[in-house]
This record gives C-alpha cells, sequence and structure tokens, in this order.
C-alpha cells in the first residue's frame, strides 16, 4: 500500500531501568573512587518495578490453514449489500480440531454446511465459530459452505490516517445520484477489512488459493484476483464472471471491482516467450490516456524481474483507477486499485507522474503478495522494499541524481513524521493500533536502511540476498530474522549490530563533524561526536567512506563511527580542497559539519552527486566575490533540475553584470528548459525583474503555446497581479481543458481577482470529476476566497456548492471543509461588524434611506450566518 501517512504513536523507553542520569552518577562515583552501593543506591532510587508485562503484538498462531476460498457472489445496489456463498476448504495446521473460526464482520449468516449437512455455528463479535462433524487432523482437509450477507454499510466504521476507513466493500454512488460519479463497487482489504465481504482468518500469516464467481448486470466490467476464466450470460440480462487464482496468498489480497469501466489492453513478454496480459481499467473518459499513465508498468516488470532474478510470479497485471478511494493505492494480487489522483492526461503527465506509487504496488507482488509479512509488526518487510522500488525505478529510469532527488524526500518525510508522532522501532511489537503501523518508519525509514545495507555489502550481495529471500519464502509468510539470516549467510558477515541498531532501535544518529588541519605533516584530523540522545536512541556503528580532494584528486577512505567521540587523521598532499563525509551518500542521519565556503564551492563542482552538489551550492553560494557569483550562474546549466531550480531561487544574490547574465538565462529558461518546474521557478523569478511590458509578452506567449498547465497556470498567476483583466480573458479559453491542474490554477486566479460571474466554473471545478486529489483542496480553498468576495447572494448560493461537497466530496477536500465553512462564518463576523458600525453612522447623519438599506442587508447576513452555522456543526458530527 502506497499512502503518506502520520499516526500518533505513545513510545515507552526502557532501558534495563538505568537513565542517563544515573550513567552520568555512576562515572561520577567510579572516577571519585566511591563504593559501589552508591550506584546502587541511586538505581534503588530511580528503578520503577513494572506491574505488567510490556506489550508484544505477537504473530497470529495459526491454528487452522486455508487452502481453498471459492466465494459466489452478486449485489443489491440499492441496499449497499452482497449476497455470498463461501465454500472454504481448510485443515487443522497441527493440532486436530473440532471446529472452524473464522472472522466475519458485520454480517448476517444464514446457514454452514459441511458433507451436505447443516452445521451448528455460533456468531458473535464479528467471529463465526463452526462446530465440525468431527476432529480433523493435520492430514485431513474438510469443505465447509457458508451462506452469507455482507452488509459494510451497517456495521461501525473505523479507520485512521493510512486507511481511512475499514469497511472492506464499497458501494460508490450504487443508486445513481450522483451523475458525475459512476456507479461502482470495489474493495479494499488491508489491514483486517476483507472479512467484512467474506468468511476468512483475516491475518497476514494465512495464505490460500482463491476463485470468485461475480454475478453482474451485463452493462458492468468486472475485475478480481488470478486468471479471468470465463463469462456466462444469465437470465435478467446478467452475467457470471468467473476469475480463479491458482497462487496462494493472503486474504488481505483479494479483490473485486465492478463498474462501466473501459479496458485498455496491454501486455508482457515473459522469459519464456509468453504472453502475460497487463491492462487498465480506467472510466471511459480516460481511455485514450491510459497508456500514457500507466504505460511503463511493462517495462517496470521486465526490469523488477531481472533485478531480483525472480520472474513476475502472478497470472496477470491489471490495474484499476477507482473513485473515493480510502488510501493511496493497493497491491492487490495481480488486481492493483488506484485512488482517482493518478487520473491525468498528456500535458498533466508532464509536471508529474505516478510512476512512483506504480513502480511501488507492483514491487509488492514479491515482498508483500509473493512473501507477506507475518504479522504486522513486521510491516516493513512489505513496505521498505516497496518503498526502495522507487529508488531503484528512478535510478534505472531517470538517473542517479532523480533517485537521490526523491530518496532525500523519503528522508526527510520520515524525520517530519517521527518527530510529529513520535519514534519507535522499525519493527514495533507494542504499537496501540495495527494501523500505526502504517507511517514514515515502516515505508520511509525502511527504504532508507535497506540503500544503507546495500551500500554496505555491495550490489551484488545485496541483489543475491534478496533473491534468496524470495526464493525460500514464496507463498510463505516471514519475519525480518529471515531477512537477516539470508544476509548473513550470503555475505558471510554477522549483521546482528546492524539489524539492532535499524530493525529493533529507533530513531538515527545525529552527527557533529568538525576538521582541523596540521599543515607541519599534511595531516587532516576529522573529529565526529553522535549527538542523539542517548537515553532513548542507540550509540550507532556506522560504516562510512569519507572523500578527501587534494592535489592529487580523490582518495576514498573507509571508517567506521561507533563511539560517542571518535577522531581520525588522513594524510593529504598539496592543498586540502574538499572534503566529503558520506560520498556514498547513504546515511539516514543529521548531519551538522563545518566546511568553509571555498571546500563547498570546489564541493559543488566536484562532488558528483546530486546532495553534494546541491549542499555546494547552497552553502557556497555565501561568497560573494566572483566565484559564489559565478557558481550561481553555472547552477542555473546543471544537469538535474532541482539543481537548477535551486540556482533560480538563488539569482537574486547576482549583482551588476552578472546580474545581467543571469536574468538572461533565466528568461530563456522560463520558455525554453525541458523540465516544467524550471520554468515555473525561473518565470516567478523574472516577474521580479523585468519590466512589465516585457512581462505581459513573455506571460501570453507561454500561456498561449506552453506544454505544461503548471507553467501556464504560472504565467496566469503572474500576469494576474500585472493585469488582471487580461488574464482572465486568457484564462476563459483554457476553462475547458479536461486538466486538474489548469482547473486548479484557473481557480486560484479566480478566487483574487474575477466577479460573480466565474460563480458557475467554480462550483463545476468543486463538484465535478475533473479536478482530483489534492487539487480538490486547493479549488475548495479558492472557492473559499471567491465567494468571501462577492455580496451575500453568492454566499447563499455558494451554501448548496458546500453542501454538494460535503455528501460527495473526496476525502481530503471533506477533511478541510469544516476549516473553509470557519472561514466563511469568520467573513460573514466581520462584515456584519463592518455593516453595524456603517449603520451607526448612518443613523446619527438621519440618512434613513440607506439605514433603511443596510438594515435589511444585516438582516439578509445574519440569516446566512446562522444557516452557515448550523450547516458547520452538521458536518463536524
Amino acid at each position: 500500500m502506497k499512502k503518506i501517512v502520520f499516526g500518533w504513536t505513545i513510545l515507552t523507553l526502557v532501558s534495563c531501568g538505568t537513565t542517563k542520569t544515573e550513567i552520568t552518577e555512576i562515572a561520577v562515583a567510579e572516577e571519585s573512587g566511591t563504593e559501589m552501593h552508591t550506584e546502587v543506591e541511586v538505581m534503588e532510587k530511580d528503578y520503577v518495578i513494572p506491574t505488567q508485562r510490556p506489550v508484544y503484538r505477537e504473530t497470529e498462531t495459526i491454528i487452522t490453514d486455508l487452502v481453498h476460498t471459492k466465494l459466489e457472489v452478486n449485489f443489491d445496489w440499492s441496499k449497499s449489500r452482497m449476497n455470498g456463498l463461501a465454500t472454504i476448504t481448510a485443515k487443522p495446521h497441527f493440532y486436530d480440531s473440532d471446529e472452524l473460526v473464522l472472522d466475519a464482520k458485520g454480517m448476517i449468516i444464514n446457514y454452514v454446511e459441511l458433507n451436505n449437512k447443516r452445521m451448528n455455528f455460533d456468531y458473535k463479535e464479528d467471529v463465526l465459530t463452526i462446530f465440525l462433524d468431527r476432529k480433523y487432523s493435520r492430514r485431513d482437509e474438510y469443505t465447509v459452505i457458508i451462506d452469507y450477507i455482507a452488509c459494510p454499510d451497517e456495521r461501525e466504521i473505523g479507520g485512521s490516517a493510512a486507511i481511512t476507513s475499514d469497511k472492506g466493500l464499497y458501494f460508490i454512488n450504487p443508486k445513481g445520484e450522483d451523475k458525475n460519479k459512476m456507479p461502482q463497487i470495489w474493495t479494499q482489504g488491508e489491514t483486517e477489512a476483507s472479512s467484512v465481504w467474506f468468511p476468512t482468518i483475516d491475518s497476514p500469516n494465512a495464505k490460500t488459493t482463491q476463485e470468485i464467481f461475480i454475478t453482474v448486470d451485463n452493462k458492468y466490467t468486472t475485475l478480481s484476483n488470478g486468471r479471468f476464466i470465463s463469462s456466462e450470460e444469465i437470465e435478467g440480462g446478467k452475467r457470471v464472471d468467473h476469475w480463479k487464482q491458482d497462487l496462494p496468498h493472503a486474504p488481505y489480497l483479494f479483490m473485486l471491482g465492478i463498474g462501466e469501466f473501459k479496458i485498455v489492453q496491454d501486455s508482457y513478454t515473459r522469459p519464456d516467450g509468453s504472453i502475460m496480459e497487463v491492462n487498465y481499467y480506467v472510466e471511459p473518459e480516460w481511455e485514450g490516456s491510459a497508456k500514457d499513465i500507466f504505460g511503463e508498468t511493462p517495462a517496470m516488470i521486465d526490469f523488477f524481474s531481472e533485478k531480483l532474478g525472480v520472474d513476475y510470479p502472478w497470472d496477470k497485471y491489471h490495474q484499476i483507477v477507482v473513485r473515493d478511494y480510502v488510501s493511496g493505492a493497493m497491491e492487490n494480487t495481480g488486481a492493483v486499485i488506484f485512488g482517482d489522483y493518478v487520473y491525468k492526461n498528456k500535458r498533466e503527465l508532464l509536471d508529474g507522474t505516478d510512476q512512483s506509487i506504480i513502480a511501488h504496488e507492483l514491487f509488492h507482488h514479491w515482498f508483500g503478495d509473493l512473501v507477506t509479512c507475518e504479522s504486522w509488526s513486521n510491516l516493513t518487510l512489505n513496505e521498505s522494499f516497496a518503498n526502495y522500488s522507487q529508488y531503484l525505478w528512478d535510478e534505472h529510469r531517470y538517473g542517479i541524481d532523480e533517485a537521490a532527488y526523491n530518496a532525500e524526500i523519503e528522508a526527510d518525510g520520515y524525520y517530519q513524521s517521527a518527530e510529529m508522532q513520535g519514534y519507535h522501532e522499525l519493527v514495533w511489537f507494542d504499537y496501540d493500533e495495527k494501523e500505526q503501523m502504517f507511517d514514515g518508519h515502516s515505508y520511509n525509514k525502511g527504504g532508507r536502511i535497506l540503500h544503507m545495507l546495500r551500500n554496505y555489502i555491495g550490489d551484488e550481495a545485496f541483489f543475491l540476498a534478496i533473491n534468496q529471500y524470495l526464493e525460500e519464502h514464496k507463498f510463505k509468510a516471514a519475519e525480518f530474522h529471515q531477512l537477516r539470516l539470508v544476509f548473513e549467510e550470503v555475505c558471510g558477515e554477522d549483521l546482528n549490530w546492524f539489524f539492532n541498531q535499524w530493525y529493533l532501535g529507533a530513531g538515527h544518529p545525529t552527527l557533529v563533524f568538525k576538521q582541523s588541519v596540521d599543515t607541519t605533516t599534511n595531516k587532516l584530523i576529522l573529529s565526529v561526536e553522535q549527538t542523539q540522545d542517548l537515553s532513548k536512541f542507540p550509540i550507532f556503528k556506522l560504516p562510512i567512506q569519507v572523500a578527501i580532494f587534494d592535489n592529487d584528486g580523490k582518495h576514498i577512505h573507509k571508517v567506521v563511527i561507533d563511539e560517542i567521540n571518535e577522531t581520525f587523521e588522513f594524510d593529504y598532499n598539496g592543498e586540502l580542497k574538499g572534503i566529503l563525509y558520506d560520498d556514498q551518500n547513504m546515511l539516514l542521519a543529521k548531519i551538522r559539519e563545518d566546511k568553509t565556503t571555498d571546500q563547498y564551492i570546489y564541493q559543488y563542482y566536484h562532488g558528483e552527486n546530486y546532495a553534494a552538489r546541491k549542499l555546494g551550492l547552497m552553502k557556497g553560494t555565501k561568497d560573494k566575490t566572483a566565484k559564489g557569483q559565478q557558481l550561481i550562474l553555472d547552477g542555473l546549466n546543471d544537469p538535474f533540475w532541482n539543481i537548477r531550480v535551486l540556482a533560480v531561487g538563488k539569482a537574486g544574490k547576482l549583482r551588476d553584470g552578472m546580474k545581467e547574465k543571469g536574468i538572461e538565462m533565466m528568461t530563456q529558461m522560463a520558455t525554453n528548459d525541458p523540465n516544467s518546474s524550471v520554468r515555473v521557478a525561473a518565470l516567478n523569478a523574472i516577474s521580479k525583474r523585468l519590466e512589465t511590458d516585457e512581462l505581459g509578452e513573455i506571460y501570453e506567449a507561454i500561456i498561449s503555446s506552453d506544454s505544461s498547465y503548471s507553467v501556464v497556470s504560472a504565467a496566469l498567476r503572474n500576469l494576474g497581479k500585472a493585469d488582471p483583466h487580461r488574464a482572465i480573458q486568457l484564462a476563459e479559453s483554457l476553462e475547458q481543458e479536461k486538466s486538474s491542474k489548469m482547473a486548479s490554477g484557473i481557480a486560484q486566479l479566480y478566487a483574487g481577482y474575477a466577479d460573480e460571474n466565474k460563480f458557475d466554473f467554480l462550483h463545476d471545478a468543486l463538484t465535478g470529476t475533473t479536478v482530483q486529489g489534492f487539487d480538490k483542496l486547493g479549488v475548495l480553498n479558492s472557492f473559499t476566497v471567491f465567494v468571501t468576495r462577492q455580496d451575500d447572494a453568492i454566499l447563499d448560493k455558494a451554501h448548496a456548492s458546500y453542501d454538494d461537497l460535503s455528501k460527495n466530496g473526496g476525502f481530503y477536500a471533506q477533511m478541510f471543509l469544516p476549516q473553509n465553512i470557519n472561514y466563511v462564518v469568520g467573513h460573514i463576523d466581520a462584515k456584519l461588524e463592518k455593516l453595524d458600525a456603517q449603520l451607526l453612522v448612518q443613523e446619527e447623519n438621519d440618512d434613513a434611506a440607506y439605514a433603511a438599506k443596510t438594515r435589511k442587508e444585516i438582516d439578509s447576513y445574519k440569516l446566512l450566518k446562522a444557516k452557515y452555522e448550523v450547516f458547520a456543526k452538521s458536518i463536524e458530527k
């Protein structure tokens, strides 16, 4: 599953009952020769005897093995119910048993059969216990049939920041009341919501083969796991589709999708020459864009299969886009679901693709689907590898700079989430709720740790080890110790130190590097201190490569940091020109370093990797001499787009002739740079530095000819500041563009400058289907700014738009709707205060006609305020 999520965590810190204060007092006692009873007294004073065992979220005990699950389902769209017949083949795992215990959430259980006989069962608290006809041994299989009704909308719904609902089975616009949304049904099983739509053992360490018979009206397309076996038309204009998954997988990966989707066909050629279907299920209006969105998938399958040395193991690889999805995307085996944020046309894709998410879900088909974490505490075995696949794909497809750039964002995501929610172990056994596992640790931190391990043992050993891990544990569940043992077997080294500090320990190192030079002996003296809170986090062992640049070039020194304070000495020849403390740019660590400005400038030109060049540019531009000025100009020509963006941000430091040269370069970049983000940055920069007439020509040329919606939106926004009327004229010609980004950009312009005539455009953008994902939130904010600039009639009209959004808007828009309504109420309060003051002046001046008009206006705004306050209370619930 791919989702940027943050969940609150409570971190319990225990270190043998010894605090940092105690350690300090013990050290003082030992140095002063005090007898050891002083230590005992300190520890007895602070030590708290635990009253209960610590929380440990162990792996689910396997009592029964699922063998095969057959489902026969049909739907009552009007009631959002599913009628199901589950045929489950199972056997005791080891111990003899005369009952089968299944998870079945919020269902109506009609009957249970075994060997054509009705069985007694007990169903309470979402657990179905079936009393079998005898005791079965682990060598005996049996098959039960369960007739049931799934009622997802009738049970109490939970959810989290990661997966906003645990309804399991979702009926979207089932009665067709929303004309902007295609009726559809889809499922979301992770973590344990598959048991809302079929009885099962809803645990990640359960595995079963699967087949499903789906009865639908002929107009609908269906999708599920495995191969499409057959389709049979039956009476009543209906059809039964049969899908079969012959290879075992976890129940949370079961999936079905139904709707009037168009199927865009693609394929992947396996190494043996056979053709595998790779299809894309999209709404009809997006049929022409499907291959633009997902078309890299076959190349990804080929790349990952070769990289891992394990061919893609499943029957097919289909991807479907649904409305109102409750997470980012989900790796259901061979049938991946994406939220509608991935809908982008060719021009929108120029500003950013969802390649990383597509790669993430695909990689799960090895890490998660083929080998599954045996407990949610071990979730990082699924998510860290999927996270790291994004780096691997970027490295392969776009180059090492792109991979490093996105890796830095991933690391920052971990730092921010940990700072907000708290630190915990990567393999986390004492979480409060299992969905807390879906955070910046399991994903971001885990991916960065894998990158460190790869750098430490080398590419050949790294990829051989994960190949061996997959081969040894395929179609099974695994825990992180099994991953460690495979790496140890391949590289021959005891890696407990690595896994203990990164998987069983919390936090990350904070390093302070300092350098000094002994010019008499030509030695560089490098000191490093670990400054993380040692009462919470370990002293880390960090093998790194230090690069030193002197008159003879670049020299690599391998060192291991494993103490709080350490000092290293290195020889150099001639002039010490530069130093990189982590030449591989692989540490997950917060680093403070002291370098001269000259060393940073040298680092930009010779550091090679993205992180070195970036830091060299950011720090080296503090130099106000010609060297620092030239560094900015050279940054504007850097081969990597983000360095060019950063250099644009530094262009304000340019002076005299360098300034003129910089403006000339950025003017060219605004129209000619191959990257749209650079064009936007350059456009915004020159808007502050060129004359209005010259800028107007540039803006109009960009609006009429640039292929990027982001660049066009930036041009409209900047033109709006100088000539709002002309900007609105040009925006009107773009209102019909089927683009979320374009609609969002136009909405932002209209929010600040347009009159009431643009209400319908903003309403349609807010309540329609063109604007997707986070753009919907931007349009919501623009709509609110717009309506609060208008009169009371428009504010009254806007209420219906907000009401529509509260019922049919996406998750993010609905989440921030209360904030926007409160803003409207605040605006009305301010307006009433102003009108009251105005009325007071009019009454003092005996302006009866004006006073009567003002009173009428006050009454109107009071009614509006009451209306919005009632609405605010309703949506807060």
